[in-house]
């Protein structure tokens, strides 16, 4: 619903390398603004106030170096879009939205979903800004 995972990994690649790549979070279907998503990322130094959630259909360019897919039907979603992409992966990562429990322990899974798409997104992405040609 482009409201948890896709905005956190486009504002982490954002933060990562400022000015050095487009980086953009579409979802399969609407949603809104997800509250704890701005207080994780609040804590790191990244205003998500700033993200409205779009759809796959909103998006108007349609060639990629790299397509990141982050939920089991994005995959699908992107085939059937027939977008041009040098390479599409599909990242396989949790959704904390789904976490039950207190305040405490949600906020846990999303600080584990942020710190470990951060990780992820810098390595996979360095690569390709520092020049090399990194997708397959």
């Amino acid at each position: 619903m482009n409201s948890v995972r896709s905005p956190i990994a486009a504002a982490l690649a954002r933060q990562a390398f400022p000015g050095r790549l487009i980086a953009r979070s579409v979802g399969v279907n609407g949603g809104k603004a997800d509250q704890f998503v701005h207080e994780v990322m609040g804590e790191i130094g990244i205003d998500m106030s700033v993200h409205t959630p779009h759809i796959l259909d909103e998006l108007v360019a349609n060639h990629f170096d790299l397509v990141i897919t982050l939920s089991d039907d994005a995959l699908e979603a992107v085939t059937r879009k027939r977008l041009e992409a040098g390479a599409v992966e599909s990242w396989t990562v949790s959704d904390p939205s789904l976490v039950e429990g207190s305040r405490d322990v949600v906020l846990a899974a999303y600080r584990q979903l942020r710190d470990g798409l951060g990780k992820r997104v810098r390595e996979r992405l360095e690569p390709l800004v520092s020049g090399g040609s990194q997708i397959h």
